[in-house]
């Protein structure tokens, strides 16, 4: 049997080769991304090298799969690339600019996920992490793991750090009570929000965080901060954080137990683009067992039916945090999902601090951006 012009020799090497590279070319990449196309292809073009007996052939494509595998490997552990798809960060990162971050910046750690790239096909496994040599720093351009959902990434300003309190008033951030200093690049582009209208999509809703031009004040948790569990304790705060924190928790009535997670339906919906993702979660199936710790679906009293870690609530006297937390926002301040919405970064959804653009491309036009090649990001 030949395949273009060569000898098959081990048909089941082949065979899997071609039916990878086939996938790689006819799926479309909008299903898994482009990069996972590229990532596919040559494992797809490595095997069905492999399976012929032609040495020249084999070789090529073995060094193929030894360059993606090389690169991806320093993808995980020493740098971090980032495509920019929005404008929250502008004027400061634009639209389309390809990024390179530094992960060892804030302590290289081995990969905490297995399975394919740029997709959620895999599963997370325990990490070590090395030395810093520093930590997460106020003005810091963070690359982040969007807490909302773990695949897909963020590029943000750092703007207070554990132990610091922040507040927002009449668009102004104040840090630890002094008014902090804007980004030199920062945008406001839309009038005042009055204090008269609040937005209840945002972070921890409330009579004091009113909407995105008027918040807190708010305290960032530090490691060994210590929260008492009672009656009076505001469980759409805390329950979030023990989550990102590594515990688990679900809610145990007398029909149904529901498991709380922080994969939000509706980010991942913005991802995949497909209602079928709403399917495991309570409300929009009768199957569905999943909800968010934000959801406005659970009314405050039924916190009471807590379990965390398998331990009924009425047996936790209080938690202690595990990890240090970072509020982070965009430059482009009118135009940005950030912290005032979502809230918190746990330090281990940290991947790296953005460095300088390597290429920007115009995302309307399609045409290079050469001006903004080595650009620092600062």
């Amino acid at each position: 049997m030949n395949i273009f012009g060569y000898k098959i020799v081990n048909k089941w090497l082949a065979g899997a080769g071609l039916i990878i590279l086939l996938s790689a070319l006819f799926i479309p990449a909008e299903v898994h991304g482009k990069a996972t196309t590229i990532f596919i292809g040559a494992i797809g073009f490595g095997l069905l090298g492999l399976g012929t007996g032609n040495k020249k052939f084999a070789s090529e494509a073995k060094a193929i799969v030894i360059i993606v595998i090389v690169a991806l490997s320093i993808k995980v552990t020493l740098l971090e690339a980032y495509i920019v798809p929005t404008g929250s960060m502008e004027e400061t990162i634009m639209t389309g600019d390809f990024l390179i971050g530094s992960r060892f910046v804030y302590g290289l750690r081995t990969p905490d996920w297995i399975g394919i790239p740029y997709t959620d096909i895999g599963f997370f496994i325990p990490y070590i992490q090395l030395p810093k040599f520093k930590n997460p720093e106020v003005g810091d351009v963070l690359i982040f793991k969007y807490p909302r959902d773990k695949y897909v990434k963020y590029v943000k300003r750092c703007i207070a750090g554990p132990g610091d309190t922040i507040l927002i008033e009449n668009k102004q951030v104040y840090l630890n009570g002094s008014l902090a200093q804007l980004p030199e690049n920062y945008v406001f582009s839309q009038p005042e929000i009055p204090k008269t209208m609040r937005q209840r999509e945002i972070y921890l809703s409330s009579d004091k965080n009113i909407n995105k031009d008027n918040m807190g004040p708010i305290s960032i948790p530090k490691k060994g901060d210590y929260f008492t569990i009672d009656s009076t304790t505001n469980w759409r705060e805390l329950l979030p954080i023990m989550l990102m924190d590594g515990n688990t928790a679900k809610l145990v009535s007398k029909k149904k137990t529901y498991y709380f997670t922080l994969q939000d339906p509706f980010e991942v919906d913005r991802r995949k683009g497909h209602p079928s993702v709403y399917e495991p979660y309570a409300g929009w199936s009768e199957k569905g067992n999943l909800i968010t710790p934000w959801t406005r679906r659970i009314p405050d009293d039924y916190f009471e039916f807590l379990v965390i870690n398998d331990i009924p609530l009425s047996e936790w006297s209080g938690y202690e945090i595990k990890q240090n937390y970072y509020w982070a926002m965009g430059d482009n301040r009118d135009d940005s999902l950030d912290s005032r919405y979502w809230g918190l970064i746990p330090e281990n959804f940290i991947l790296g601090e953005a460095l300088f653009a390597y290429f920007s491309l115009n995302l309307r036009t399609w045409i290079p951006r050469f001006d903004r090649i080595g650009t620092i990001i600062d």
